[in-house]
């Protein structure tokens, strides 16, 4: 709000009056009925030169909202807190002071009021996050819950009305955010609440601004011979009172006055031009009882044309939501439509003042107006609120009203955008309900601008903002109940899914490595994991790890499958050899076998051994000698088994560099799954002259398992190429297998 003088300015101003003020009505009790002229008194030196952000006169607006209230029926007390609203903002203490000079009834309601005013203006022109449909009914759902006061609702729709009805007296433009928030919510909830006057009202004006064009043109549609069609409804209206009292039946007929926007809604909803909206002319005609109805309209039908299709019984088959009146559509003598509502009082009054009015079908939407039951929880509860204004005028000092959803909050997030949570949900519930990402990754939180434990329960209306870690994991001590983490089952569930999935995680890649490092030993790196998971009767290599990280699968089994039983072999089948070095032994191709330089040698294919690497020969039955690394798993097995056939060898020299042997090895690499990522894994052998001859590749829940074979002369330098494959975006390991 702007102030003239400053509010700093005004408060001094009044510092000396107001505790004369307080002192003075401090001995009144709020059910006085000076109650109204105290709150004036009481405020109007605070907003003196006030003006709200729409321009209008702070003290002129709330004289006006205190007008809007009385017409509608709006007690005293709820008059006078129009006044203490605007108040609220210059005192310090607001509850405190108000409560002293008016008593706490009206310290709630004036504070309430307050906050939600806040609320709704951060709310407003905020980038709407969910479907409009849904954020337009947590905005409903705000309104009603936010306070214990239903009265507040009450101030706001008044207050509401009154800044479109200024923006209209003075020519000023409305925000496209506040005039759709009148529309999509202020109206509809009139419309609830059976306060007609106020929903058309806020309906015509909110569409005046936001579509003058459409509204400009069927306006003139309206006006064009309105002067005329007034006087033939009276004169209409004259004749079928009088005729059907002739008839002795005692009718009271009125015209039914339409509405620009709900024009223009029947000519969307239909697809008609404004030539087609057959109850532009439109009568009510109210009767003692139903025989009255029926009569009234026997007489209606032999006066006039009846069109058969436009007729409707509700009171033989009323609405679902109780709504009874019969509906006809006639053409008079001229072929003009004439609308004609035929309803007893009691009807009339359930449809004008009870909860079953005809806001269900006329806010039906994409359902068109076939008639929509006013069904769930949230109509039951909506349907108690069509009292409010007579339980208002009982609740001027007496307790408070209790808030009709006790059992749901409504908070904001940063953006604005409403957020529906369980009674005594947290800012973890909170940020669950917002993504499950967020939950995951949520380390602290701010309520309001202050930072609170992330166990603190949250209120109505208040604005919510999460603090995240880049990637993180929720709390076990989140699930203990005593400690007060989450309160909705939702949010409670998705963390358990979260354990669950990385229990489930840890176990796969514990059976994974097992089943690697037999792979391993075995001299089968090659083998498709998938493959093995189905020659060993599983669906996927993911099963069988699982099942072998949870220890309900024996590695024998695997080994039985991949190494059929060697059969025993006697004593002079084994090699005899020589163990003693002879200093003149000339090297044979890549390996000097000591002592026997003609024997047969080969690299054994479970650890790919490669110079400059410490390696040890295993005699092998008909294929000479297995050469292996010293820190092979494989050959410690085997050396343990069997010692003597465990011989000494070393790497021969290359005659030269141009004929120096390259040997394959494995290289294990373990990265977050991405596009381009064996590109560019390829790349860096490729620019460090490294061949690569083979590759397997396996992704498990966003995690890529890559080995690569390469042609290295020297295994030394291999650990600097695997240093620059680490570099590599994503990649989190890179090593020798």
């Amino acid at each position: 709000m702007k102030t003239h003088p400053p509010a700093a300015a005004v408060q001094a101003a009044t510092a000396d009056t107001l505790p004369q003020l307080i002192a003075a009505t401090a001995h009144i009790l709020p059910e006085q009925v000076n109650a109204l002229a105290r709150a004036r008194a009481f405020a109007e030196p605070l907003m003196a030169g006030e003006t709200l952000d729409s321009g209008e006169n702070t003290l002129a607006h709330a004289d006006a909202v205190a007008a809007i209230l009385k017409v509608i029926g709006g007690s005293e007390a709820m008059q006078a807190a129009s006044y203490l609203v605007y108040a609220c903002g210059h005192l310090n203490k607001p509850q405190e002071v108000i409560a002293k000079a008016f008593g706490d009834n009206f310290a709630a309601l004036a504070v309430e009021t307050t906050k939600l005013m806040r609320v709704q203006r951060q709310a407003r022109g905020a980038q709407q996050l969910d479907d409009p449909a849904v954020q337009t009914e947590n905005v409903r759902k705000m309104l009603l819950a936010f306070s214990r006061d239903l009265r507040v609702v009450m101030l706001r729709l008044a207050s509401r009305l009154q800044t479109l009805r200024f923006h209209a007296a003075s020519k000023r433009p409305v925000s496209p955010s506040l005039a759709r928030e009148s529309l999509q919510v202020f109206a509809p909830l009139a419309n609830r609440l059976g306060i007609w006057q106020v929903k058309w009202e806020l309906e015509d004006l909110s569409f005046r601004f936001l579509e003058p064009d459409t509204y400009k043109e069927v306006a003139r549609l309206l006006d064009e011979k309105r002067g005329e069609r007034e006087v033939y409804m009276e004169q209409l209206r004259t004749r079928l009172e009088s005729d059907l009292r002739a008839r002795s039946i005692s009718a009271s007929v009125q015209g039914r006055p339409k509405h620009i926007y709900s024009i223009v809604k029947k000519m969307r909803g239909k697809s008609l031009n404004f030539d087609q909206v057959l109850d532009i002319r439109a009568l009510r005609v109210v009767v003692p009882s139903v025989k009255d109805c029926y009569a009234a309209l026997s007489w209606v039908h032999e006066q006039f044309t009846p069109i058969v299709e436009e007729f409707d019984d509700y009171i033989a088959r009323p609405k679902p939501n109780g709504y009874q009146s019969l509906h006809t559509i006639v053409r008079d003598a001229a072929g003009k439509p004439i609308e004609i509502q035929i309803r007893t009082q009691a009807m009339h009054d359930h449809a004008e003042h009870g909860v079953a009015a005809h806001w269900a079908y006329k806010e039906a939407g994409s359902k068109g107006y076939a008639g929509v039951s006013a069904s769930g929880e949230y109509d039951a509860k909506i349907a108690v609120l069509r009292q409010l204004l007579a339980w208002e005028r009982d609740l001027v000092g007496t307790a408070q009203n209790r808030g009709l959803f006790d059992d749901r909050i409504y908070v904001l997030t940063p953006e604005a955008a409403v957020v529906e949570l369980p009674q005594g949900a947290t800012p973890v519930d909170f940020a669950y309900a917002v993504h499950t990402s967020l939950g995951h990754r949520c380390r602290g939180a701010k309520v309001d601008g202050a930072m609170v434990p992330l166990n603190t329960p949250l209120q109505n209306g208040q604005t919510v903002e999460i603090t995240t870690v880049k990637e993180g994991r929720p709390s076990r001590d989140w699930l203990n109940a005593e400690l007060g983490y989450l309160t909705s089952n939702r949010a409670k569930a998705k963390v358990r899914a979260w354990f669950n999935a990385q229990a489930t995680h840890e176990t796969v890649a514990r059976g994974r490595e097992a089943v690697e490092k037999l792979l391993q030993r075995e001299g089968k790196t090659a083998m498709k994991l998938d493959d093995l998971a189905v020659q060993l009767g599983f669906k996927s290599a993911d099963a069988l790890f699982e099942v072998v990280g949870k220890d309900e699968f024996s590695l024998r089994s695997i080994e039985t499958l991949l190494r059929p039983p060697e059969p025993v072999l006697q004593p002079d089948d084994y090699l005899l050899l020589k163990k003693t070095r002879t200093n003149d032994a000339a090297p044979k191709g890549g390996v000097l076998v000591v002592g026997i330089d003609s024997l047969m040698t080969q690299l054994a294919k479970c650890c790919k051994p490669a110079p400059p690497d410490d390696i040890r020969g295993f005699v092998t039955r008909g294929k000479g000698v297995s050469v292996h690394r010293a820190d092979c798993s494989n050959f410690r097995e085997m050396a343990a088994r069997n010692s003597e056939r465990v011989i000494e060898v070393e790497w021969g020299k290359p005659k030269s560099a141009a004929g120096a042997a390259v040997y394959p090895v494995d290289v294990a690499v373990e990265a977050t799954d991405r596009q381009g990522l064996l590109r560019d894994i390829s790349e860096v052998f490729a620019r460090e002259k490294t061949n690569v001859i083979g590759v397997q590749t396996q992704s498990v829940k966003g995690t890529a398992w890559m080995t690569f074979t390469v042609e290295v002369a020297d295994s030394g330098r291999l650990n600097k190429v695997l240093g620059i494959v680490a570099s590599v975006a994503g990649v989190r390991a890179a090593r020798r297998r």
